[in-house]
């Protein structure tokens, strides 16, 4: 059972997910809410729909922009992690983690349904997500990346 629990307004949508899918949205999930629990600045998710999909925002500090998991009947072998687009953050993690990922344009992070996930590379990049905004608003670099790789 996680100890975030999951928003009456998601339930339906995790549930109409195939079972293996929907156990790795889940653990997606939970790594978001992790994340955000343990990196400063961020403050308490909201979770809600957006676009049907279940969406994770950063209301209470506007530190991040909106994070997406999802899984679509037209790419059942898949499951996606979506950015915002104007963003550069899926360049950043194109550039840092080339062969961790396959990547959806500048909009998305696609995971094989079959294959094990690179936890580590993933929780960087919700870091970056969910701190985008505030590092912006500081004047420093767009990417939390930026200073730790310099």
């Amino acid at each position: 059972m996680s100890k975030y629990p999951l928003s009456p307004t998601v339930i339906a949508t995790f549930n109409g997910y195939p079972k293996d899918i929907r156990a790795k949205l889940l653990r997606l999930r939970e790594m978001i809410f992790e994340v955000a629990a343990e990196t400063p600045g961020v403050g308490a998710l909201e979770e809600t729909l957006k676009w049907g999909e279940p969406a994770y925002l950063t209301p209470e500090t506007r530190s991040g922009s909106t994070i997406r998991i999802a899984w679509k009947k037209s790419q059942p072998e898949q499951y996606s992690m979506y950015f915002i687009c104007t963003t550069n953050l899926v360049e950043t993690f194109r550039s840092l983690f080339p062969s961790d990922f396959q990547f959806e344009g500048n909009r998305a992070i696609n995971f094989k349904a079959e294959a094990e996930i690179r936890e580590d590379s993933v929780r960087f990049c919700i870091a970056a997500a969910l701190t985008h905004r505030l590092h912006s608003m500081r004047g420093k670099s767009r990417h939390p990346h930026a200073a730790s790789e310099a």
